[in-house]
């Protein structure tokens, strides 16, 4: 674990990492002097990941059991940020399908599988950190985006009460409080190399200065 503010020496979890956006925070954490796993689920396609360097598990990151399974596999980790994603929506809310709902949802299950089977690793780090993509939408709900706003809105609910829970960890244990849970913001499209700086840029506040807040992209 690393005690500096810095992600360097850090290990990093990118969890459902084979977008662009993944490559390109891999990448700049990497640099960083961080070290990363990256999952998806399939080994082809986490092919361009570890040519960048970074450590691959195949892996489902909206899935419990194998989010667990993989925490127990690959030991201690500082940061865990899932990246699943996607977009479906439009026709106003006559158009807003239990099909579209039911393709953003893995969205959501990545935001709570992977908080949960890394929670204790976590709060265990000098320099824990969590935090999940969200979009401009949470502010302003199109009737044609309803599906997908309220999926992002459910996502930084549950950001902002695993922040609720690092802060109370911290405080029963009479400690100081160094995990933070944070919400990056995208408005529009996802800029890859925003997020890689948005990423690297989490160790330079302290937990208690950053827990629970909103980053714009």
């Amino acid at each position: 674990m690393s005690t500096s503010m810095t992600a360097s020496g850090c290990t990093v979890l990118l969890a459902g990492a084979t977008s662009a956006a993944g490559l390109a925070t891999a990448r700049a954490l990497l640099n960083a002097g961080a070290r990363v796993i990256a999952t998806g689920r399939s080994a082809e396609r986490l092919a361009a990941l570890a040519d960048a360097g970074a450590r691959t598990e195949v892996a489902d990151a909206s899935s419990l059991t194998e989010m667990a399974a993989l925490a127990e596999r690959i030991g201690a980790v500082d940061a865990v940020i899932p990246l699943v994603g996607g977009w479906r929506g439009g026709g106003g809310l006559a158009g807003q399908s239990d099909a579209d709902l039911d393709a953003l949802l893995p969205a959501l299950q990545a935001v709570r599988a992977t908080s949960r089977a890394f929670d204790a690793s976590i709060r265990a780090s000098d320099a824990g950190r969590f935090a999940i993509v969200s979009s401009t939408v949470v502010e302003r709900p199109l009737a044609g985006g309803a599906n997908y706003a309220a999926m992002k809105a459910a996502g930084e609910a549950w950001a902002r009460a695993v922040a609720q829970g690092y802060a109370k960890a911290a405080r029963d244990a009479g400690e100081p409080l160094r995990a933070a849970s944070v919400v990056f913001r995208a408005k529009g499209a996802l800029e890859p190399e925003a997020l890689a700086r948005a990423v690297v840029s989490l160790w330079d506040s302290d937990a208690a200065d950053l827990n629970d807040t909103v980053i714009a992209l």
